[in-house]
């Protein structure tokens, strides 16, 4: 890693931890410091699952029923069993809670004017853009891909908007079933792998390999959410597929698509693979690339 943007990473998080008050103990001018002020803000108006709170903050366990239990204390927030589960923990912000919130919106309003201010109106529109270039690098950085049994839920769930995209954009639709197969078994090791891509704890992405001894490993359920589409996230999942098939002996990448799918499309032809003849009889594919020997640059 270059020592010279490691330094300017760390110039800029001191920089941005002190101009917005993150160091003072009471943020904002209020009696709770910057964590504690961000949990109330988080939790919103209405009831929030607790886990799924936690894991969109990307707190540890222990640090986050510290700050939950801070509020607890200050009777900010009320944590009870949910109403359609008693197994599931919820919190939602009491009277003083709701209060306290307003406060921080307002007061979270004047520290952003008093930020822009100071600088004259090109300053101004170049600083919103570059916070806005930042905070999408910064969620792009924060994605962990990881290998997921296709079983699990979060893999169900990307494989389900996987298939629903492609029935919407499909002229004919898309029906698994018609399709080659890449089911469970398949993408189990040793005879597969499936990537799943998550966000705050939230799936937003996937892709899977196929593994055949001897012959090319096949890219297959190659999706990214809309929502985060731009963070080069395919890019990402693309090269980790790579790099697992060949950490797996695989001389070769193959794989399929649909002409209705141009990004995709372009996504290979950049990564390096090479539009070849047809080498199976998927009813939905257009194009067939490859990509020999993995590992080059694209």
């Amino acid at each position: 890693m270059d020592v010279r943007a490691i330094g300017q990473v760390r110039r800029f998080n001191r920089t941005v931890t002190q101009r917005v008050g993150a160091l003072e103990d009471a943020f904002l001018a209020r009696d709770r410091p910057l964590g504690q002020a961000r949990l109330l803000w988080e939790i919103g108006t209405e009831a929030t699952d607790v886990r799924e709170l936690r894991a969109r903050l990307d707190l540890d366990s222990g640090y986050f029923s510290r700050l939950l239990r801070a509020l607890e204390a200050d009777d900010l927030v009320v944590v009870a069993p949910s109403p359609a589960d008693a197994r599931v923990r919820t919190v939602r912000l009491t009277r003083a809670g709701l209060d306290e919130r307003s406060v921080l919106d307002r007061r979270s309003d004047e520290q952003a004017a008093a930020i822009l201010e100071p600088l004259s109106p090109g300053q101004r529109d170049r600083l919103v853009a570059a916070m806005a270039e930042v905070e999408r690098l910064l969620l792009a950085s924060m994605v962990h891909i990881a290998p997921l049994d296709p079983r699990h839920p979060d893999a169900r769930r990307c494989i389900a908007a996987y298939y629903a995209e492609l029935a919407e954009r499909f002229r004919a639709g898309f029906d698994p079933a018609r399709s080659i197969s890449a089911a469970d078994d398949e993408l189990t090791p040793p005879a597969g792998v499936l990537l799943v891509a998550t966000l705050h704890g939230t799936p937003v992405g996937c892709g899977a390999l196929k593994f055949h001894p001897g012959a090319p490993a096949e890219v297959k359920r190659m999706w990214v959410a809309p929502t985060v589409r731009g963070l080069g996230l395919g890019r990402r999942l693309l090269a980790e597929l790579e790099s697992t098939a060949a950490a797996d002996g695989a001389s070769a990448l193959r794989l399929e698509t649909n002409a209705s799918l141009g990004e995709a499309i372009g996504l290979y032809r950049s990564a390096g693979f090479r539009e070849v003849p047809a080498f199976n009889d998927e009813p939905y594919a257009h194009h067939w690339f490859e990509k020999r020997p993995i590992g080059s640059a694209g």
